[in-house]
């Protein structure tokens, strides 16, 4: 992993980003998995309301695994600000994380279907729990990349524009009484 120069260099700036390959890779995970799980759902033996169930369950705990990577990396870095969400956030994040995985796992296990069919669905479903937490990782990461070359390409343009402006100014001369009206005025 590289390391920040100790000085405050404009120069050479350090910005981590994903390479495109593990991009692709993510991607890709998280596309298979879902397809998986599609198809899984979409053959699923049983009554209506069960499939139904199965289905409501996966988008849940999908909708939660990006809702609770959301909300550990936020915490994360409010902690580092002596910020951080409430107590009772932190439990509907938690609670949703866990009743979403406690009620799908459920459903899958009551189901009545044959082993081989569950330990697909529950490996596609496991599958796409991890590849949605590291796309949600990534997701982030390139989002926080983005916004430090913006912070990083603004103090550029900063420092450019003070040193372009002070050049400018330095070889004209102001008579005393026009420098005593400019400062009267600022």
């Amino acid at each position: 992993m590289p390391r920040p120069s100790p000085s405050p260099s404009f120069s050479s700036p350090l910005v981590q980003r994903d390479t495109s390959a593990w991009q692709l890779q993510v991607w890709v995970s998280f596309g298979i998995a879902a397809s998986c799980c599609a198809v899984g759902l979409a053959w699923l033996p049983g009554e209506r309301l069960e499939q139904i169930f199965m289905v409501m369950g996966y988008v849940f705990c999908l909708s939660a695994v990006f809702m609770l990577a959301k909300f550990v990396r936020d915490n994360q870095a409010a902690t580092r600000r002596g910020a951080g969400d409430t107590p009772l956030f932190k439990l509907v994040v938690w609670g949703g994380f866990a009743v979403a995985v406690g009620l799908t796992g459920w459903g899958l296990l009551d189901m009545e279907i044959s082993p081989p069919y569950k330990a697909f669905l529950g490996v596609s479903w496991l599958y796409l729990l991890t590849t949605a937490f590291t796309l949600a990782k990534m997701l982030r990461d390139r989002h926080e990349a983005d916004l430090a070359e913006a912070r990083l390409a603004g103090r550029r343009d900063a420092v450019q524009a003070a040193g372009i402006g002070a050049s400018a100014a330095a070889p004209q001369e102001v008579p005393a009484t026009e420098g005593r009206a400019d400062r009267a005025v600022n």
